[in-house]
Parts: structure tokens; C-alpha cells; sequence
């Protein structure tokens, strides 16, 4: 996920809305601005293995709302410093176990607050460290595990792309130097992961969901394949299991016969971006859909109208007005 340059760029969504559904965006920064204020909640102590995602999710929101500096850089900085390896991973928080789920978290937050030269000093040689733990996790058929335990996802593989992608050790950002990975293997793995339906799972042969189309159409355009794999005809099928998310609600499901989820806002909307058909779902009862899972009094949004706010689905909620362009949202770039 990358923000274009300015707010409010780009078309309002088509038609109109009810006067009452407009996002309560200085609802949402007070939320987020409020989640670590709350260490006397139980909670909050439950929750602790989701909390450099926390940081990473409520930074995005913040910086998609034009509000980047709505939390405080340094306290940031010198959190995710805490949950660094001398191996180059992250944890989720001080004291967990590296994954690259989190190290890719920690990479994006650290290249939104600018924080690099602070990770420097912390460990001499940090990109390339970072950059190692991560490539060190590719099985050799071209998987990737998400930690030293050895469980492989595509979201794993997709993390570790996209992490080294922002560290600039992809390998044909260095084609002078010997390849990190194997890209060819994890393409091919990720190919083999796509269903005669023409959307992707978990591994090959795994039933297609929303959010492994997600991980394998982003790695396969952050290796430059997307197009030459799918083609017209395959986006075309791709496309049409996409848009079959879209409930008469207007709100989006991530496989067949489910619930609609405001994340998948973002899994699905997404999607349709890179493979350019993001027009074959309805932007209105989409954004409507959306602004009726907010909480107007107190800010955040839920995953359904009338359920409780989590920062999860507040940003991905925000993600999916941003991509229908939202009047007011920075854009999301997700080509």
C-alpha cells in the first residue's frame, strides 16, 4: 500500500449520499490517538501479539487521513526498535519471536515515520540484516515460512517481497550482485496456488479467498508478473470472482456464502485496482456500506454496522473509501 502525493486528489464517488453518512474523520484520529492510552484495560494486555500490527494499522489510517503526525515519531520509533533481532527480524512486540509478518509491519512503519538512520544506530548494516533474515526464510520449493518454525502461507511470501522491495534488495533492484531469493520459484509457487475460478489460496489446491488474491496479485506485481500471468482473459476471470463479493448491501465477503467484512474493503477493492477493473463493483453502496460501520460518537469503524470498532477494520475501511476515492482521503496507489 503506498498514498499518492496530495488530499483530495482524485473524483468524488458517483452520486449522492444520505447527509448522515460522512466520515467522522477527527472522530477516527482521536480513536487511534486513544488505543495506547488504554493499559489499564485487560484488553489491552491481550492483545499485546497484535501490537506493532496496531501501530502499523493506525499509522496507515492516520496518514491516509492527512494526519501522519497525529502520534508521536519518536515514541514509534523507539517502540519497534524494542521488538528488533540480532537476527534482522521483528517481533510483534518486546520479547515475541521474529516473523516476517511483523518485520514487514516494522519496515513499512519505519519507512512512513522516516527511521532508518535511528535503525542504523541501533544495528550497523540494518537493510541488509533486515533484508537477510528475511530472504533466510525461502524454502527451497520457492515457499516462504514465517518464522523459524517453518509454517508457510502466501502471506508470508508476499510480506518478505514486499519487504525487501522497500529495502531495495529485490533482486533486479541489485542485478549486479548475487540474488537474495529465488524469484522464479516463488512465482511459480504462487501460480500454482490460482484456482480454475481464476482467484488464489493459501497453497495449491486451497479453496481462492479475498485475501490470498491479495498477497499473490501484490508479489506477483512486485515482481513484475502480474500482467504477463494473468493476461486480459485472465483478469477478466479474476475480475468476475471479485466482484461476485459485492452484497446487495453493498459491503464485500472474502469467499462465497460468508459474512460482508469492511476489511475486505481493502482486500477486494485492491485487487480490482492492480488488475484494472476496480469499476465492476458498485463505488457507492460500497462507501455507504462503509460509513455505516462507523462509530459517529466515538470514532473507529467495525467489521459490520452495529459491532465493536477495532483499529483492524478502521483502517482498511478508510483504505476502501480512499481507492473509490473519498473526498478528503489521501489516494492509495495499489498498482
Amino acid at each position: 500500500m503506498s498514498l499518492a502525493a496530495g488530499p483530495g486528489r482524485g473524483r468524488v464517488v458517483e452520486g449522492q449520499l444520505p447527509d448522515e453518512l460522512t466520515l467522522v474523520a477527527e472522530k477516527h484520529i482521536a480513536y487511534i490517538q486513544s488505543l495506547d492510552t488504554r493499559k489499564d484495560e485487560l484488553e489491552y494486555h491481550l492483545t499485546e501479539h497484535l501490537r506493532i500490527g496496531g501501530i502499523y494499522w493506525g499509522l496507515t489510517a492516520l496518514h491516509l487521513l492527512g494526519r501522519p503526525d497525529a502520534l508521536p515519531r519518536q515514541g514509534i520509533i523507539d517502540y519497534v526498535l524494542k521488538c528488533l533481532h540480532d537476527t534482522g527480524g521483528f517481533g510483534a512486540a518486546p520479547g515475541h519471536d521474529a516473523h516476517i509478518l511483523y518485520t514487514g509491519y516494522s519496515v513499512q512503519i519505519l519507512t512512513m515515520v522516516n527511521g532508518f538512520a535511528e535503525l542504523e544506530e541501533k544495528m550497523p548494516n540494518s537493510k541488509c540484516k533486515v533484508a537477510s533474515f528475511a530472504a533466510s526464510l525461502q524454502q527451497a520449493d520457492g515457499r516462504f515460512a514465517g518464522d523459524e518454525w517453518g509454517e508457510t502461507d502466501t502471506r508470508f511470501l508476499f510480506s518478505a517481497f514486499y519487504t525487501l522491495s522497500l529495502l531495495g534488495y529485490m533482486p533486479h533492484q541489485r542485478p549486479e550482485e548475487t540474488p537474495l531469493i529465488d524469484v522464479k520459484a516463488a512465482t511459480a509457487h504462487i501460480k500454482a496456488c490460482q484456482n480454475f475460478d481464476g482467484a488464489f489460496g493459501v497453497a495449491p489446491g486451497a479453496e481462492s479467498h479475498s485475501g490470498q488474491v491479495f498477497t499473490c496479485c501484490g508479489a506477483l506485481a512486485i515482481a513484475g508478473e502480474l500482467d504477463s500471468h494473468l493476461g486480459e482473459a485472465g483478469k477478466d476471470r479474476l475480475g468476475a470472482w471479485l466482484s461476485e463479493r459485492q452484497l446487495p448491501s453493498g459491503g464485500l465477503n472474502g469467499r462465497p456464502e460468508k459474512l460482508v467484512d469492511v476489511c475486505y474493503s481493502w482486500w477486494v477493492v485492491s485487487s480490482l485496482a492492480m488488475i484494472d477493473r476496480l469499476h465492476w463493483i458498485d463505488k457507492q453502496k460500497l462507501t455507504a456500506f462503509i460509513l455505516q460501520c462507523q462509530d459517529p460518537e466515538e470514532g473507529g469503524i467495525a467489521d459490520r454496522p452495529g459491532d465493536m470498532v477495532d483499529v483492524f477494520h478502521t483502517v482498511f475501511g478508510i483504505a476502501g473509501l480512499s481507492l473509490v476515492r473519498y473526498p478528503g482521503l489521501f489516494e492509495v496507489d495499489a498498482t
